[in-house]
């Protein structure tokens, strides 16, 4: 038995081996094929465009660095800078609509009482708030100056990036 169980595992392997054969024609023709196939060719690069730089002259023409008021109209003047210009209050107390961005406030609604419009803001954190124009709301210091039926209508302050500051208007509208 002995005997037997040393030969059975050379017998096992040179079966396998057995079917391993030097026939590699199919593999030999293979390559050949992918040899004999014809290449293509490769467009060659485009050339870049030449530079054509662009001198501006602001004799007649509106400074680009200004911010502009509906798409061009009309341009908003820059208060900022200097001492007695226009700034925030950062002395007055904060309302709860401050907390959050105008993108993700919405309108949900209005109510006139006694003559007065107010419009109903519901903030992220589902509260539906009560607004009058003078009340404030945004994280730019936005002040509502105008209550429709359909919208919000908020005056912005914000940094003009050079110390200064300049008014933005933005609208609030109502979610359908």
């Amino acid at each position: 038995m002995s005997r037997l169980a040393r030969l059975a595992p050379l017998c096992v392997a040179a079966g396998l081996l057995a079917g391993c054969g030097n026939d590699m024609s199919d593999l030999e023709q293979y390559a050949q094929e992918v040899k004999g196939r014809t290449s293509k060719d490769i467009a060659p690069i485009p050339q870049p465009k030449v530079f054509e730089p662009f001198v501006y002259e602001a004799k007649d023409r509106r400074d680009p660095f200004s911010p502009l008021l509906g798409g061009g109209a009309q341009q908003i003047a820059n208060t900022g800078g200097p001492p007695g210009g226009l700034k925030p209050d950062f002395d007055r107390p904060k309302e709860p609509l401050e907390e959050f961005s105008l993108d993700s406030l919405r309108m949900v609604g209005t109510i006139t009482m006694q003559k007065q419009a107010f419009a109903l803001i519901k903030a992220p954190d589902s509260v539906v708030h009560r607004v009058s124009v003078g009340d404030h709301m945004g994280q730019n210091f936005g002040k509502i100056t105008g209550i429709s039926e359909t919208e919000v209508v908020v005056m912005e302050i914000i940094n003009d990036g050079f110390g200064g500051w300049i008014q933005r208007p933005a609208t609030v509208a109502l979610v359908q």
